[in-house]
């Protein structure tokens, strides 16, 4: 009984270090390696992209996500100038002169644009606690500073943290799904261009219920246990009588 609660228990524990998918309002794939179960203190994932705008250049970046229609931001680590901090990145392949040799091109043309990109997702930074309560942080990409408040290539991944970091997760619940799928509409901000109108929903990925299952199976598990322990009890107890 105690080695089938064992392997219940066991079963459930590898999806904490699943990676997680998004498609954004252009039907832009975003999927990150890991979304969950992070170390807080820091931790190198990989980031990749395809049906993306390649005229238009983007930030790849972990950032505080404000909701629908609104861009992403404050983001852990700042804008990466020097491409060596790995805290962002910026793929695009028309950037201004300034962003020659600092941008990374996109693969692909048209609307088929790829990237793959490493980033360093850590929960804090001397301005932004993504483990502070009502915090959500997500691996996100977003137009770069050239489209302003333009939303058509907004893309989020929600990012939970545990590990030696202290436990912490971003936002309220710690086993949101990591897999959603990113509307977006319009907003200010000072920039040009815009996007069709939609709406941000969380879809119902295959780690959605990851809490709940691990609920469940320990819950069995100690049913397991605790009937195994019972019937043992009330047998030695029958020996007794019939003994007597």
């Amino acid at each position: 009984m105690t080695g089938a609660a064992v392997l219940l228990l066991s079963a459930v524990g590898p999806a904490s270090a699943a990676g997680g998918s998004a498609t954004g309002p252009e039907g832009q794939k975003l999927t990150v390696s890991k979304s969950s179960g992070l170390d807080a203190g820091g931790e190198t994932v990989t980031v990749t992209g395809s049906g993306y705008n390649t005229e238009k250049g983007i930030y790849v970046a972990f950032c505080v996500d404000n909701g629908a229609g609104k861009t992403p931001t404050p983001c852990v680590g700042g804008v990466d100038m020097s491409g060596e901090s790995g805290a962002s990145s910026w793929i695009s392949s028309n950037p201004p002169s300034y962003g020659e040799g600092l941008a990374k091109p996109y693969k692909g043309s048209g609307h088929k644009g790829s990237f793959s990109v490493q980033l360093t997702v850590r929960a804090k930074d001397a301005n932004t606690n993504c483990t502070k309560s009502g915090v959500k942080c997500a691996v996100i990409t977003r137009n770069d500073h050239t489209r302003g408040g333009d939303q058509s290539q907004t893309v989020r991944i929600p990012v939970t943290f545990g590990g030696s970091g202290g436990g912490a997760s971003s936002g309220d619940n710690a086993t949101a799904t990591p897999t959603a799928t990113a509307g977006a509409s319009t907003t200010g901000g000072g920039g040009t261009g815009g996007s069709g109108d939609g709406t941000e929903k969380a879809s119902d990925g295959p780690l959605a219920s990851t809490g709940s299952i691990a609920l469940t199976a320990g819950a069995t598990a100690a049913g397991l246990v605790a009937a195994g322990t019972g019937a043992w009890l009330w047998a030695r107890r029958r020996r007794g009588t019939n003994a007597g």
